[in-house]
Formats: C-alpha cells, structure tokens, sequence
C-alpha cells in the first residue's frame, strides 16, 4: 500500500517542528499536522539551556534572544548562582521560537497540514490521521495530547500535588544575565531575560494560584517590576505531571511533552524534547522503531532522575532547606545544573 508520507508530525510546537527538521534532514518526507500559524506562544520559562542551543543550531535553527550565562536559586534571604561551565543558555520568546523553527521547516520542505487529528488507525505498514497515510507518526501535540489518548498510552494522574504555571513579560532592563529562580513556601517564580528590554516571569505553583498574590510574595522581584509595563497578557499551562504506558505503539511514537512530563522545575523541556525527536527519527530511519522506547529511557534517564528529586523536595518538609542547601554546597548545586544544562 502507497503513502502519503513518511513521517507525520501531530503538533507544530518546537519539538513537533524540529522533528520534522530531522526527518528532511535524513531524506524523509514530512508533513506537520498544525491548525495554528507560526508564532504560537505558550505558557513557559523561555530558557534554551546550554545543550538546546547547539542543537537547534544543527538544525540550522538560531534564534534571537538574550544571552544567558548561568543559573540562580533565590530565597529572601540567601542567593546560589552557578556560572555555566561552557557555553551559554539563551533566553528566547516563545513566538520568536515558533517563527524561527517554522521558517526552517518551511526552507527544507516541510509541509504543514491546517487541520485537526480526530481519529488514527494503523495497521503493519502504516498509519493514518488527518485525511493522510504515512510510514510513521509522531505525537507532538503537548501536555494535553490527543494523539496520546487516542493510542491508548496516556495514565491518569491523582490530582493532589498537581502544579500549573502562570506567564507575563515585563518592559523591563534585565538586572542579571542569569535565571533566577526564586523560592518561597509554596511557589517558585522563574526570571528569564528574553531581550535587551524584557523580562519574562512564570510562576510554578498549586491549582488556584494567583499570579499577582504569589507575586507580592517576593518583595524584591515585585520592585524590580513594579516600573515595567506588561509586555504580554497572562497565560497559563498545566497541569504539568502527565505520564504514559509507553511512549510508542506500533507505528506511533510519542516526542515531548505528549510522551511524559515530570515538571518545569528544571527548565529543560526543549533539550530534552529534541534528544526525544532526533532519536524517534533516527529509529525511524534505520527501520528500527522498536528500539525508540530504550533510547528514550537513555535519553531522558537525568532530567527524569534529578528532576524528580527536585520536585520531590519541594513537595517535602526540606523544601524550606533547597536554597540554602545551594549556599552551603556549590559543587554539588552546581554539579546538577550542569547535568540538566549540558
């Protein structure tokens, strides 16, 4: 039986899109299924930690943003910082992302399909969605993924301990070339400069949680933006724990997001959705899909690991110790930095 395509691509995010880089780039056809035109936003920190950026630059990917040269852990009274060992994270607005990667698809012949996928079926030597058959399928369609549900790999998650994020910019000069990760008894609020002039700030927390109010708990960051005009409306995401059976069935593999998520504690969603995409593609093209469920555990093995631990500290009774544990241990703070930036 003939195809339509080799690779279709549920979902045109970044990790969506760089998938289909990869499928051009190895000489499959590929076709993005997107209802949305390029420059999507999303509720996020905008961190592209050191490891992403050469990778999207293998891509042919480099966009605009602001150079970021290390991370911070902050509480009211105490500051870890950890200067990046090589290389440099970059901050980026979500929509400048989304255009720039859009862009690149585009000039290596990606195609993108305006629809909606309803329904899949697949049989041994294909797969079909959105009015289209294709040799594989991959759902890149976010935290929320229908093509997940769909295949039967998502699981449900309890809803106790469930945390949302919540999203603004700020005209504002960034005071520091680092995020800035500030703690208190019940959020985190993340800093990322994304441009000469802005500031984007999310705020990590429980269900209800008011962006104003959480943000009026921290002093010091609510003056540093007391001046500055709001650069964007307020957006949200979540919840962010979302686990799966699996993260392939049959002909259907499931990248970022769609394929589990721990939490946005540690800002390393993009590197580790493109290690996910490149190694989906690359099963893919050596005729191997099997083999992407054992790539995918060695490919996520650290960020799944650590960040776990941190999650789960913070969800602890230590969770008032994180910072200054941070003071009192650089090299081990700054051991897992590099771990999840690298």
């Amino acid at each position: 039986m003939t195809h339509d395509v080799d690779v279709l691509v549920v979902g045109g995010g970044p990790i969506g899109l760089a998938a289909a880089i990869e499928a051009r780039m190895l000489g499959l056809t590929a076709v993005v299924v997107e209802p949305r035109e390029p420059g999507i936003d999303k509720a996020c920190g905008e961190g592209l930690m050191p490891g992403a950026v050469p990778a999207l630059a293998r891509l042919g990917v480099v966009p605009e943003g602001y150079p970021i040269r290390g991370v911070a852990y902050q509480s009211s009274r105490r500051r870890a910082e950890h200067r990046f060992r090589s290389g440099h994270a970059l901050g980026v607005r979500r929509t400048v992302l989304s255009v720039t990667l859009s862009a690149r698809a585009e000039a290596v012949g990606v195609v993108r399909l305006p629809a909606r996928v309803e329904s899949i079926s697949q049989d041994p030597s294909g797969v079909a969605a959105a009015g289209l058959r294709a040799r594989y399928l991959l759902g890149a369609d976010g935290l929320h993924s229908t093509v997940r549900e769909l295949v039967g790999l998502g699981v449900g998650v309890p809803p106790e301990g469930r945390r949302f994020g919540l999203r603004r910019h700020f005209l504002v000069a960034p005071w520091s070339d680092c995020i800035e990760v500030h703690w208190t008894r019940d959020v985190e609020a993340y800093v990322t400069p994304v441009a000469a002039d802005t500031v984007g700030v999310a705020i990590l927390g429980p269900v209800g949680t008011s962006f104003d109010a959480a943000l009026a708990t921290i002093p010091a960051l609510a003056e540093r933006v007391a001046g500055g005009v709001p650069a964007s409306s307020l957006r949200g995401a979540g919840p962010f724990h979302q686990r799966t059976v699996r993260r392939s069935v049959g002909r259907v593999m499931l990248v970022g997001d769609a394929s589990g998520y721990v939490d946005a504690i540690t800002g390393e969603g993009i590197r580790v959705g493109l290690a996910q995409a490149r190694a989906a593609i690359e099963c893919i093209s050596a005729a191997r899909p099997g083999f992407y469920e054992r790539e995918w555990m060695l490919r996520t093995r650290d960020f799944r690991l650590l960040t776990g631990g941190v999650v789960a500290l913070g969800a602890s009774a230590f969770r008032a110790g994180i910072v200054p544990a941070a003071v009192a241990f650089p090299r081990v703070f700054g051991g897992i930095v590099e771990r999840l930036a690298r």
